[in-house]
C-alpha cells in the first residue's frame, strides 16, 4: 500500500514538474489593440502556429483607453506591442517616450502613400495596413426609407438624413477621431466643426464604441454610418446588404504597429511586427472578414476584383493628413466633441429638428424676419465653442496635452469643459426658440 502511494506521489510530482516547466517555457506576447476580434484572432492563430510555445495575449481597448493603459502600466510590467489605426495616437506615445525605436522596416514597402510617410521616419512605429475613412449604408434601409445614397460628408448635413445616421465619439474611438480630424483638416476648423455639428444633429445615436456603428448599419438599426473603410468593406464581403464609399474629402493613412518601450518580450515583439509586415502577414489582410488595405503593393495582385488599391490611384483622397497637427490637438478635439455633441446630443438633435422643420415651412416663401431668425438659430447651433485662433494657441493646447496636471491646471480644464457644455446647452435651447419663432412667422 505504501509502495502504491509512493508511486502515485511520484507521478503527481512529475506531472506538476512538467506543467511548471511548460508554463515557464511558454512565452507570452502581450498586444494592446483597438482592432476587432475578427482581425486579431487570425494573426494570433497564425503567429502561435509558426512559433510553438508562444502565447499571444490580446488586450482589446479603444485607442484612447489603450494609450492610457500603456502610459499607466508599471515600468517593469509594460505590454509588448501597440497596434491601432490612429497615427496621431502613436505620435502621442512616441513623444511620451513610450515606444521603442528600432529598424523594423520591410524594404518592399513604399516610403510614402501619396505625401504621407508609411513608416515613422524616426523608427518608433511602422505602417502595417492602410486606411481611409468614409460612409457605409444599408441598402435595404435606404430603399425602405427612400433615401438617396450619400457620396460626401456634406451630404449628411441635409434634412433628408435626419435620424438616419450614426457615429461614435473620438474620445472612445481612434478611428472616429481620425474621421473627425480628417474633416477638420479637409474643410478647415470653422467649416469642419459646423459640418460635424450638423451631421451629429442628424444622428440617431453616438455609439459607445466604433464597432457599434457598423454593427448598427449591418442589422438595419441605422441607415448610414461614418466609419473606417474596413468596417464597410468587410461587412460587404461577408454578405451584409451594405455599400461603402470614400468621400473626396478623405485621407489615406497608415494603421500602425509599434514596440512598446521596456517591453517584457521585446525580441518576440519585433518578430511579431516582422510577421505582420511580411508577404504572408500582409496577405492575411485580404481575408473577407478583415478586408484591410495592405502596405505591400505586391499583395494587391492577389486581391479580389474591384478591391480598393490606394497605390493604383482609384481612391481620390484630397486631404494630406497632418499627424503632428492632429496629435497637438488630440485631446482638445475629443473634449470639444464630447462636451458639445456626446453629452448634449439630445439637445443638439432637438435644435436640428426645429431648424429643419422651420426651413421646410419657409421654403419658397419671402419672409426676411423669419429667415433672419432661422439664420440666428443655425449660428447658435452650429458655431464651434472654440475659435480657430484659440485652437492654435500653444498654451491652450498644452493644458489638454499635459498628462501631469497639478490642481490648478485640473481646475482650469474642468472649468473650460463645464463652460463648453453649458454654452452648448444654452445655444441649442435658444436655437429651438428662434427656429420655432421662424416657423410660426411662416404661417
Amino acid at each position: 500500500m505504501k509502495s502504491l502511494l509512493s508511486i502515485k506521489s511520484w507521478l503527481a510530482a512529475v506531472a506538476l514538474s512538467v506543467f511548471c516547466t511548460t508554463a515557464y517555457a511558454q512565452q507570452v506576447l502581450s498586444i494592446v489593440t483597438s482592432f476587432p476580434k475578427d482581425l486579431t484572432e487570425v494573426y494570433k492563430k497564425a503567429f502561435e502556429t509558426r512559433n510553438p510555445g508562444v502565447k499571444v495575449e490580446i488586450l482589446n481597448k479603444g485607442t484612447s483607453a489603450g494609450v492610457a493603459y500603456v502610459r499607466e502600466a508599471p515600468a517593469n510590467n509594460k505590454p509588448d506591442i501597440f497596434w491601432a489605426s490612429a497615427p496621431d495616437a502613436f505620435e502621442v506615445l512616441a513623444k511620451d517616450g513610450l515606444l521603442a525605436k528600432y529598424d523594423g522596416r520591410n524594404p518592399a514597402v513604399p516610403a510614402r502613400i501619396g505625401a504621407y510617410p508609411v513608416n515613422d521616419p524616426k523608427g518608433y512605429y511602422y505602417g502595417q495596413a492602410l486606411a481611409g475613412y468614409g460612409l457605409m449604408w444599408n441598402t435595404r434601409y435606404m430603399k425602405a426609407n427612400k433615401l438617396p445614397e450619400p457620396r460626401e460628408w456634406a451630404d449628411l448635413t441635409k434634412p433628408v438624413y435626419f435620424g438616419h445616421v450614426a457615429i461614435s465619439s473620438p474620445s472612445r474611438s481612434g478611428t472616429t477621431h481620425l474621421t473627425v480630424e480628417t474633416i477638420l483638416q479637409g474643410e478647415g476648423w470653422e467649416k469642419g466643426w459646423r459640418q460635424m455639428l450638423q451631421i451629429a444633429g442628424n444622428c440617431a445615436a453616438i455609439t459607445e464604441r466604433s464597432f457599434g456603428v457598423p454593427d448598427g448599419v449591418n442589422n438595419g438599426q441605422f441607415g448610414i454610418g461614418l466609419v473606417i473603410d474596413f468596417f464597410g468593406l468587410s461587412a460587404k464581403a461577408s454578405g451584409f446588404p451594405v455599400e461603402f464609399v470614400y468621400p473626396s474629402v478623405t485621407a489615406i493613412v497608415p494603421a500602425n504597429i509599434g514596440l512598446i518601450a521596456n517591453a517584457k518580450n521585446a525580441e518576440l515583439g519585433k518578430k511579431f511586427i516582422a510577421f505582420t509586415l511580411s508577404e504572408e502577414g500582409q496577405q492575411l489582410l485580404l481575408e473577407p472578414k478583415i478586408s484591410r488595405l495592405p502596405v505591400l503593393p505586391a499583395i494587391y495582385a492577389k486581391a479580389p476584383k474591384d478591391y480598393p488599391n490606394p497605390y493604383g490611384g482609384k481612391i481620390k483622397a484630397k486631404v494630406n493628413f497632418d499627424s503632428e497637427l492632429s496629435e497637438s490637438r488630440y485631446y482638445v478635439v475629443s473634449s470639444i466633441f464630447d462636451q458639445t455633441i456626446t453629452f448634449r446630443h439630445k439637445e443638439l438633435v432637438a435644435a436640428t429638428r426645429a431648424i429643419n422643420e422651420a426651413a421646410a415651412k419657409l421654403a419658397g416663401k419671402s419672409n426676411p424676419q423669419a429667415q433672419k431668425l432661422l439664420a440666428e438659430a443655425r449660428e447658435l447651433a452650429y458655431t464651434p465653442v472654440v475659435s480657430e485662433e484659440k485652437s492654435r494657441d500653444k498654451a491652450f493646447l498644452a493644458l489638454f496635452r499635459d498628462t501631469k496636471r497639478d490642481a490648478l491646471k485640473t481646475k482650469q480644464l474642468t472649468g473650460l469643459e463645464e463652460y463648453w457644455n453649458s454654452t452648448a446647452r444654452k445655444n441649442y435651447a435658444r436655437a429651438v426658440e428662434l427656429a420655432n419663432q421662424a416657423a410660426t412667422l411662416a404661417k
